[in-house]
C-alpha cells in the first residue's frame, strides 16, 4: 500500500516552522482519582512528537479519552493528566488547550500543546463535514499515529486527513501498515493463522475471511469446542455455540477445498469445574465425559501445532488457545507462544488476551510485530480496509 510517511516529510525539511497536528492514541487507564495507572500508550506516542520537534515544527497533539458526551465537558474527560505525564517523560512543559476547534490559540515552533479530548467536539464521531473543514485548517501537516482508531472514520482520524494540506502516517501507524501488508497482503508461505476466543459468533467473519487465504487455521478456546462439535466430537459441558456448527463445518470445507486444514484437537485438558484449583485431566478428544469442561488443548495437540508453526513462513496470532490464566491449563498457550518465538516466520500478534500471554511468557522480542489496536487488528483480519489506510492511500495517489 502506498502512503506518505511523516518520517519522509520531516527528512525533506518541509516540516520546519509548520503546524503539525498529531492524532495519537492516549486513551490510558486511570484510577478513581484520575491518576494514570499504565502509560504505555503515552510512551508510544513520543517518537512521532519528537520527530516533529526535531524537524522544527509547532506541534499539536490530541486523542480521545474515555467515552465523553460531545459538547458536555466533565473534569474526568480531560487530557490534563495525560499532558502532565507526557511532559514528565519528555522533560518539557505541555500546555493543554481547550475549545480549540476554531483555532483561537497559538503554538510556536519547538512547542508541544495538548488539544483537549477530541471526542468532546460536536460532530467528531460522525465526522461532520463542517468539523472536518475546521480541523484541516488548523495545520499544515496532519499525522495519523493512532492505529487503535484506524477502523473509525471520525473527524480527527478521517475528516482531517481529507482536508489538511498534507496527510501522512506517523511511525506507529506506518509500522502497523507495513506489518499488516507483510503478513496478509504478500505473506511468505505457508501462512498460519491462530484464532481463539470464547465464541465463534464474535470471530465468524474473521474465520471466513482467513479460510480463503491461509494455509493453516488453528482455532482455540470456545471456538475450538464448536469446531470439535462440527467434527463429530463430544465436548461435555464446555463452552460452545452448537447453533454455529454449520458455519464451522463450512470453514472446514472451505479450507479443505484449497488443500488446507483446520487442525482439530486430538487430546484436551479437562476439569469438572472452572476454577484455578480445579484438577486437570488430559484426555483423548474422543473420551470427553458429559460433565467435563475442556479448558486447554492437550500436550499431543500442542506439540503437533508447534511443529506446524515452526515450519511456517508467516504467522498471525489472535487469542490464547486455553485458559492460560490458570496454571493447570496454560500449557497449550505456552507451547504455542514458544513455538512462535522459535519460528523463523514473520509473526504478527494482536488482541488484549494475546498481548497478556506474550507478556507472561516474555517473548516480545521474538515476534515480528505486536499490534497495538485490538478492534482495528480484528477488522484487518476480517479482510476489511480500514478508513485510515484508505484515506492515506487516497491522499498519496
Amino acid at each position: 500500500m502506498k502512503f506518505l510517511r511523516f518520517r519522509d516529510v520531516c527528512a525533506s525539511g518541509f516540516a520546519r516552522d509548520k503546524r503539525v497536528f498529531i492524532r495519537a492514541d492516549l486513551n490510558v487507564p486511570q484510577d478513581d482519582a484520575g491518576r494514570i495507572t499504565e502509560d504505555t500508550r503515552i510512551r508510544a506516542s513520543i517518537p512521532a512528537i519528537q520527530m516533529a520537534l526535531d524537524a522544527g515544527a509547532a506541534v499539536m497533539v490530541t486523542s480521545h479519552l474515555g467515552r465523553p458526551t460531545e459538547g458536555a465537558f466533565k473534569p474526568e474527560d480531560s487530557l490534563t493528566p495525560v499532558a502532565g505525564r507526557l511532559g514528565e517523560l519528555m522533560g518539557r512543559s505541555v500546555r493543554v488547550v481547550a475549545n480549540w476547534v476554531d483555532g483561537d490559540f497559538s503554538v510556536a515552533p519547538g512547542e508541544v500543546v495538548m488539544l483537549e479530548n477530541c471526542r468532546l467536539n460536536k460532530g467528531e464521531k460522525k465526522n461532520s463535514p463542517e468539523l472536518a473543514k475546521k480541523l484541516g485548517s488548523l495545520c499544515d501537516i496532519f499525522v495519523h499515529d493512532a492505529f487503535g482508531t484506524a477502523h473509525r472514520a471520525e473527524g480527527t482520524t478521517y475528516g482531517i486527513a481529507e482536508t489538511a494540506p498534507i496527510a501522512c502516517a506517523g511511525p506507529l501507524l506506518a509500522a502497523e501498515m507495513d506489518a499488516i501488508g507483510k503478513a496478509l497482503a504478500a505473506p511468505k508461505r505457508p501462512l498460519i493463522a491462530i484464532v481463539a476466543g470464547s465464541k465463534v459468533s464474535t470471530k465468524l467473519t474473521i474465520l471466513q475471511a482467513l479460510a480463503k487465504n491461509v494455509d493453516g487455521l488453528i482455532v482455540g478456546g470456545g471456538i475450538a469446542n464448536t469446531f470439535m462439535l462440527a467434527a463429530g466430537l463430544k465436548i461435555g459441558k464446555s463452552l460452545a455455540e452448537p447453533d454455529l456448527v454449520g458455519e464451522a463445518k463450512a470453514v472446514i470445507d472451505a479450507m479443505q477445498a484449497r488443500g488446507a486444514a483446520v487442525p482439530i484437537p486430538t487430546d484436551v485438558v479437562t476439569a469438572k469445574t472452572f476454577s484455578p484449583d480445579a484438577v486437570a485431566t488430559v484426555k483423548a478428544a474422543t473420551d470427553v465425559a458429559d460433565d467435563d469442561l475442556i479448558l486447554d488443548i492437550g500436550p499431543q495437540t500442542a506439540a503437533l501445532l508447534a511443529e506446524q508453526l515452526k515450519k511456517a513462513g508467516t504467522i498471525v496470532w489472535n487469542g490464547p488457545v486455553g485458559v492460560f490464566e490458570f496454571a493447570a491449563f496454560e500449557n497449550g498457550t505456552k507451547v504455542i507462544a514458544q513455538a512462535i518465538a522459535e519460528s523463523s516466520a514473520f509473526s504478527i500478534a494482536g488482541g488484549g488476551d494475546t498481548l497478556a500471554a506474550i507478556a507472561k511468557y516474555g517473548i516480545e522480542k521474538d515476534l515480528g510485530y505486536i499490534s497495538t489496536g485490538g478492534g482495528a487488528f480484528l477488522e484487518v483480519l476480517e479482510g476489511k480496509t480500514l478508513p485510515a489506510f484508505e484515506i492515506l492511500a487516497k491522499r498519496a495517489s
